[in-house]
């Protein structure tokens, strides 16, 4: 996996979820998480979360189902359009 393949990818499906990125390429979370900050300090994503909740207060959920990338290239004013876990209570 390099930043060239994570591009492309994200251009494709235009949002995915960092669990979406790193199943893909079949490696860590982490390690996809780094590339992608890569890219988000060059302007090309944007990273955002499945609710406004994520990540700061019931942390019930993956942390990586729960992150959502944008290639900038393609983003509309309504940007989520993922599947919140169904454990999430926050949805």
């Amino acid at each position: 996996m390099i930043l060239s393949d994570i591009r492309n990818y994200l251009k494709q499906r235009n949002q995915c979820t960092l669990s979406d990125i790193a199943l893909h390429f079949d490696t860590d979370a982490d390690a996809v998480r780094g590339m992608l900050d890569i890219w988000i300090k060059k302007g090309k994503i944007e990273k955002s979360y499945a609710t406004a909740s994520c990540g700061t207060s019931c942390q019930a959920c993956d942390p990586a189902a729960t992150e959502v990338y944008f290639w900038c290239e393609s983003t509309t004013e309504n940007k989520i359009d993922v599947n919140i876990p169904s454990n999430c209570t926050h949805n």
